[in-house]
């Protein structure tokens, strides 16, 4: 973990903790770098559920980035608020979150939405609820949308590809097959692919992009077949924050990267190639000297994402190696007399930034040093209110 960043900042004193903070300076810093490595901010498709912040996505928008990638409605609805040209929910709608997601196209007609499908059944639902909707409401699709016939309600879908993760997706063997039969489906529009090839956690560059070849070809294939069957421009999204110094070579592709721009501790570690400091951390104060050579911080796993068992380092103490963690305490161990003093604020950088920040209803932002301001994590919840 590049630890040259000094997380220290005035006034800290007076923050309560445990208290993640955000590095304003520092996440605009790696915002520019992606946009530079992408080759401009339209290439751009990040997901929100890293920061799920519309202090986020508004800075974004500033720099250009108008695509967003959302997992939950209330993260594409939160995009909508900020004024995001399109809106991914990338997750199968299924069961309420139909109804929640044509709401979404009836409360906010200068956002696109968008979801993925990887089931037939799933998506005659879908198409079903659409056509209902039309029927019921009226609704036209967005004035802007000149493929579709006045009067038509219908629902964008990406096609969502199974890469290898084996969690969603249509397996690639059967994606023309799936394509040919779903873009049949009264009352959806298959626009295009979202591949996401999460499981490709290879700490080197050279042999990820071995890896991706494997599909690349084919996708573009398919893409290229989509053209011919009538879909202008069909979209493509690749990858996530690993893959994306992979994808970045593929022309017509948007490139996908979530965590980079706050970034991590394990991406970090993991992904030498993507040199990224982290712009979060997690401001903590030493509670005990329970025994010897241990320490007590009041950083539990209700205040750090806890999906993995190396959940974070401290700053500045590289020989502490953690000993257990509970709900509210985290017991810490160093030689004896390098112990921190009881009161002590300590910085931890998250291993995983995306499910640390879903524990705060906010973060306290800093920057040149100074407390600025306070973001709230505006898609905490999976729904917001409807204005």
């Amino acid at each position: 973990m590049n630890n040259m960043i000094n997380y220290h900042f005035a006034g800290e004193e007076q923050v309560e903790s445990p208290a993640l903070i955000y590095y304003l300076d520092q996440i605009e810093e790696n915002t520019d770098k992606v946009i530079t490595m992408a080759g401009g901010a339209r290439r751009l498709w990040p997901h929100v559920k890293t920061h799920k912040m519309a202090a986020m996505v508004r800075m974004q928008i500033n720099r250009g980035i108008s695509r967003f990638k959302c997992a939950t409605i209330s993260e594409a609805q939160m995009c909508a608020e900020e004024g995001a040209a399109y809106a991914l929910v990338s997750y199968p709608l299924i069961g309420p979150m139909i109804a929640h997601f044509i709401n979404l196209r009836n409360c906010y007609a200068k956002t696109r939405f968008i979801a993925i499908g990887d089931d037939l059944k799933q998506l005659e639902i879908l198409g079903k609820n659409a056509l209902r909707a039309r029927t019921e409401t009226g609704l036209k699709t967005s004035s802007d949308d000149s493929r579709a016939n006045p009067g038509e309600f219908l629902i964008d879908v990406l096609i969502d590809v199974n890469l290898g993760m084996n969690r969603t997706g249509v397996p690639l063997d059967d994606l023309e097959n799936f394509y040919m039969v779903s873009e049949k489906i009264e009352g959806l529009r298959i626009i295009g692919l979202h591949c996401y090839d999460g499981h490709l956690g290879i700490s080197d560059l050279e042999e990820r992009k071995k890896e991706t070849k494997k599909f690349t070809d084919e996708l573009l294939r398919i893409k290229t077949l989509m053209e011919k069957r009538g879909i202008k421009e069909p979209v493509l999204i690749m990858g996530g924050t690993p893959t994306f110094p992979v994808h970045i070579n593929t022309p017509g592709v948007f490139l996908s990267p979530g965590t980079l721009f706050v970034n991590d501790n394990g991406y970090a570690l993991k992904f030498q190639d993507l040199s990224f400091p982290a712009g979060a951390a997690i401001l903590t104060r030493v509670i005990s000297h329970p025994g010897p050579g241990l320490f007590t911080l009041d950083t539990g796993y209700k205040a750090i994402g806890s999906e993995k068992p190396e959940r974070g380092v401290i700053v500045g103490l590289s020989d502490a190696k953690p000993v257990a963690q509970s709900e509210e305490h985290w017991v810490w161990t160093t030689k004896n007399d390098a112990r921190p003093p009881i009161g002590t604020i300590l910085y931890i950088i998250p291993n995983h930034i995306c499910p640390t920040t879903a524990l705060y209803p906010g973060v306290s932002v800093v920057s040149k040093g100074k407390l600025v301001d306070y973001w709230e994590v505006t898609a905490r919840n999976r729904l917001l209110a409807f204005h």
